[in-house]
């Protein structure tokens, strides 16, 4: 059966990102609400280049739903969230903040992390935004020591937002963090989740007999 949800993401991508391609972020979404969707791809060979007229940045994922194409996963996350009260609620306040919480995963915590990230992996441990990601981890760890869940005292996208922000290994291992650990293994812990990441695996994994 043909889905009006397509995500598209790379036909392949080496081992190391596996499991965290964000196209993962579409496809946990659609699992929790319970959306058909159906996946395509675009060639990971030349992918600087090969699709800027779906994503100008000529990243993945992208997401077309019906005669509706957007990119940018915040913005497709909220699209998705709006067809699911799994995902936000119904209420004008509810949609409100769980779009606030949304935003803050990007700009307020993944805009530090990635950064961050990039220059750890790239040999400079000890960079200048460190101390901006502790002070930033810090005040999240306050949050999740007062509350479960971001918004409305359960599970909305906004949690699987900054779930997946929040798990990459060297982010997670960041300091001494029990509460936003917790936080971090129920989150990750969800069937939906598990489905999603277990699929995405399975599928680089059998694109490797293409290569």
């Amino acid at each position: 059966m043909t889905s009006d949800l397509t995500i598209w993401t790379y036909d392949w991508v080496p081992q190391g990102p596996r499991g965290f391609v964000r196209d993962l972020r579409l496809r946990w979404a659609c699992e929790e609400a319970g959306l058909d969707y159906e996946m395509r791809t675009v060639a990971f060979d030349g992918r600087e280049t090969n699709h800027l007229a779906q994503q100008p940045f000529g990243q993945v994922p992208f997401l077309r739903d019906g005669d509706l194409e957007l990119f940018e996963s915040g913005a497709m996350l909220l699209h998705l969230a709006r067809k699911s009260e799994r995902l936000m609620p119904s209420d004008p306040a509810g949609q409100a903040q769980v779009m606030q919480w949304t935003i803050a995963a990007l700009n307020s915590i993944e805009m530090v992390s990635v950064p961050w990230w990039f220059l750890n992996v790239s040999g400079d441990v000890d960079n200048q935004l460190t101390g901006w990601l502790s002070a930033r981890l810090g005040q999240l760890e306050r949050i999740f020591g007062e509350r479960e869940w971001l918004v409305a005292d359960r599970f909305t996208v906004a949690d699987l937002l900054m779930a997946d922000v929040l798990r990459v290994a060297l982010v997670r291992a960041f300091g001494d963090r029990p509460a936003t650990e917790a936080y971090i293994a129920r989150t990750i812990d969800r069937p939906a989740f598990r489905k999603a990441q277990a699929d995405q695996i399975a599928f680089f994994a059998a694109a490797d007999k293409k290569r």
